[in-house]
């Protein structure tokens, strides 16, 4: 009886054990040889298994400390075997690459060097290490994002972009599936400090520039979707130069179940600002915290937080500027003595958590909250006197380049008190659901945008001793018979105190599918988004409104000898109106203001061949957009301030090419150019360049080593770009106002030695605790060109004509720079 009584026990025990026994996750993307994901690979080990999805994606539980092989198959590539030994809930990422011949059989982790590319959706896939190394006025994500076609900025302290004649407002951006904002009050890029994604802890950049799917936002541009890495392993990097500094530390925990990376910037502009022709007190303090912490409770459930603090402090007190313009024959100079000062300050606060559930191998839901929080204040009390007069060209004359005769005399004095405090709290459902070969997406977002902003800023003109009134205000004057007592009011003039609410609910359902078409190979997405938004707010009117985007997408492969990819998407895109734009010149809030919409159609194709020996892609997108229910604009350096009214309607249509390679053996460079052409009609008046009419767009991006000295490498990041509209002053009409800028033309250089590298490490000595140190220096617009990216409006009291005069950026400026790791 015992004896029976301790079998069973034994049994029992036994049981429970294995019904209870922890496992181990292996998860990661199959890639091909041109870095593709492969899709239907099946893995398999001891009688279990899974197959990949049509992204190359596949997550598969094994027993825990032993030795495990998988088996990765695929019926037009070679198998892949790994043996893997690991401990309870360790998740453990194994990005393999198959090759067409032969049978790889390792006991390590394959990792294929990852390039940039455009897969079947139209989403380009840009390399990390690309983004770290690329040199720049302001570096990251952006900064290369400027050298695609089709994507432009022509402001290089400005991480804002503007994406095929759309503004920067109508671009998307995530971080780990999390939405993220940047500042409303920014007017220029020298006050604007800090982009909010951090190239330090990026894993993945994936960048859309049209006829995106119906599972991103409510936007009519673009989609920056960025993925934070999930360390490894103990790891830290520093990049330190004139600009600023940042560190970044990453982490696991024992048990494997925490990881965690935490990144440090700080950046001072002064090195550009202080190049200008305005001479200034100049004293900006940006920085950043950021951090992304992942805690994994089972191999089914994973939380995941985002965390962000940035602090931008800018002071600014200009003190002389003289502006050189006109022609050879005719030479023209601004001079003006500036007093007081600006004090800006924009805090943001962000935090996210996201929780991943996969129920099955089939269904992963995903739960994500998340809040926003941006104080903002714009003070600024500045008195400009200036006077307008011929330059001495006399070349032998010791007052060469001094203004001689003065035409012109005035000062403007400019004031603001403008304080915005913005709350911004989402919570959203994400689902995904694969069935055979299909993909259904879904989710569903519930938004809660709460303001509070107070804007008080007005401009006063005197001209030669007189005070400017605006012209839109009827003074009778009838001098010398009766006296003028009209009041002097400024030239322009802002007060207004919004408190404004915004309820959102949006949701999207998606369904994608990869087949056959004979022996082509096919992929299909179809889609719709729908959008309800509710205004209210103290002194305004509760309005609703909702729309719906069904968008929809193809690509075909041909079983051709070329490998060619085709794809055509589009659809119906709207952009439900954000604060920024409910608010009028005047300040006021018009709550009724609608969706802009877009009719989008994209015609792409990917062209990949070899020449020299080496892999290359030709990338090539046609596009054209229809706008109805235009609310128009005017931007001024990155300041967007809008009509608040639907009253125009607008059209853009162009080309993208991109031509991106191994130019030199073993790195990534590519050449692109864009043609645009986009035009609005305001009111049925006519149609006139958008304020974003960039005609043409070239851009290199280069990476070069010396061959006898490969450690020594060159960066070179070349934009060529044609001038946009000039814009007019307060109050003109702009159809009297259709000047260009001149053409925007920058060349940023970089040259680097590698001191220590894997495959340089040290043993002893001071090196020994670097895993890679890179020194160098950089040359900021090497050929020292006068881009400039507004105009200032300036009236002859004699002539009375007004001279558009440039604002120009940056001059030449000298960089030096280290990055390690450790």
């Amino acid at each position: 009886m015992k004896t029976k009584t301790l079998q069973l026990l034994l049994l029992l025990f036994f049981i429970t054990t294995t019904l209870f026994a922890q496992k181990a996750t292996v998860k990661g993307v199959i890639l091909d040889e041109m870095n593709v994901p492969i899709s239907d690979v099946n893995v398999t080990f001891d009688g279990e298994g899974t197959i990949t999805d049509f992204d190359g994606y596949y997550l598969i539980e094994i027993p825990t400390n032993q030795d495990v092989t998988l088996t990765f198959t695929h019926v037009s590539h070679s198998n892949v075997l790994q043996t893997f030994n690991l401990k309870p809930n360790q998740d453990f990422e194994f990005n393999p690459v198959m090759k067409a011949d032969l049978i790889q059989i390792s006991t390590i982790v394959i990792t294929g060097k990852k390039r940039t590319r455009v897969d079947e959706t139209g989403v380009l896939s840009i390399a990390p290490e690309t983004i770290r190394k690329m040199v720049g006025a302001n570096p990251g994500v952006e900064n290369l994002l400027k050298s695609l076609p089709g994507v432009s900025g022509n402001d290089e302290l400005s991480t804002q972009y503007n994406v095929r004649g759309g503004n920067y407002d109508e671009n998307l951006v995530y971080v780990n599936e999390i939405e993220v904002y940047r500042p409303f009050l920014i007017r220029s890029g020298q006050q604007e400090g800090l982009s909010f994604v951090n190239s330090d802890l990026t894993r993945s950049v994936d960048f859309s520039a049209g006829g995106f799917q119906a599972k991103y936002g409510d936007k009519l541009s673009s989609v920056l979707d960025i993925e934070y890495r999930q360390p490894a392993d103990f790891g830290a990097s520093a990049d330190i130069s004139l600009l600023g500094a940042s560190v970044a530390v990453e982490g696991i925990s024992k048990s494997q179940r925490l990881r965690g990376i935490v990144g440090l910037r700080y950046r001072d502009n002064s090195l550009f600002v202080k190049a200008k022709q305005t001479e200034t007190n100049f004293k900006p303090k940006f920085a950043d915290a950021q951090t992304y912490l992942t805690y994994k409770f089972t191999n089914k459930f994973e939380l995941g937080f985002l965390g962000n603090v940035s602090i931008n402090d800018y002071s600014y007190q200009p003190l002389t500027r003289q502006t050189n313009f006109g022609t050879l024959a005719d030479p023209i100079a601004l001079v003006v003595f500036y007093e007081g000062q600006e004090e800006d300050r924009y805090n943001t606060y962000f935090g996210a958590f996201k929780g991943t559930y996969v129920a099955s191998k089939n269904y992963t839901a995903k739960f994500i909250a998340s809040l926003y929080q941006t104080t903002e204040q714009e003070y600024f009390d500045i008195l400009g006197q200036y006077f307008l007069g011929e330059v001495n060209t006399d070349i032998g004359d010791e007052n060469l380049g001094e203004v001689e005769f003065t035409e012109g005399i005035g000062g403007q004095l400019t004031h603001a008190r403008n304080d915005l405090d913005a709350l911004i709290m989402n919570v959203e459902h994400k689902g995904n659901l694969a069935l055979d070969e299909n993909k259904i997406e879904y989710g569903i977002k519930y938004t809660r945008e709460d303001i509070r902003d107070r804007v008080q800023e007005y401009e006063i003109i005197d001209s030669a001793g007189f005070s400017i009134r605006p012209p839109i205000i009827d003074y009778v004057n009838n001098q010398p018979y009766s006296p003028f007592d009209s009041p002097i009011v400024p030239y322009t003039n802002i007060r207004a105190r919004n408190d404004v609410q915004i309820d959102r609910i949006s949701g999207y359902a998606q369904w994608s599918r990869r087949t056959k078409l004979g022996t082509n190979d096919v992929w299909l997405n179809a889609g719709v988004r729908a959008h309800n938004w509710t205004v209210s707010g103290e002194g305004i009117t509760s309005t609703t409104q909702t729309v719906f985007s069904p968008r929809g997408q193809i690509s075909i492969k041909p079983k051709w000898e070329m490998d060619m990819l085709f794809r055509l998407s589009g659809g119906l895109y709207h952009q439900p109106p954000f604060y920024r734009e409910l608010r009028d010149s005047t300040g006021a809030v018009r709550p009724g203001v609608k969706a802009q919409q877009s009719v989008h159609i994209v015609l792409g194709n990917d062209y990949s061949f070899d020449m020299w020996g080496r892999p290359f892609t030709l990338n090539s997108e046609a596009y054209y957009k229809d706008l109805t229910d235009v609310n128009p604009y005017t931007l001024e350096n990155v300041r967007i301030r809008y009509r608040a009214r639907n009253n125009a309607v607008a059209y853009a249509y162009g080309l993208d090419l991109r031509l991106a390679g191994e130019f030199v053996p073993g790195t990534e460079s590519w050449v692109s150019f864009g043609y645009l052409k986009t035009e609005e009609n305001i009111e049925d008046r006519g149609y006139i360049f958008r304020p974003t009419d960039q005609r043409l767009k070239f851009g290199v991006l280069f990476q070069d080593y010396v061959k006898v000295i490969p450690d020594l490498k060159m960066y070179l990041n070349m934009v060529y770009n044609t001038g946009l509209p000039g814009g007019s002053p307060s109050y003109a009409d702009p159809y009297n106002f259709q000047t260009r800028l001149r053409d925007y033309k920058r060349a940023d250089v970089g040259v680097s030695y590698v001191i220590v590298n894997q495959d340089k490490l040290r043993d002893s000595g001071w090196l020994k605790p670097f895993k890679e140190l890179t020194i160098g220096a950089e040359i900021f617009n090497i050929f020292d060109v006068r881009n400039s990216i507004t105009n200032t409006f300036v009236r002859d009291v004699y002539s009375k004509l007004q001279y558009s005069i440039p604002n120009f950026l940056t001059p030449r400026v000298f960089n030096v720079r280290a990055t390690m790791k450790f």
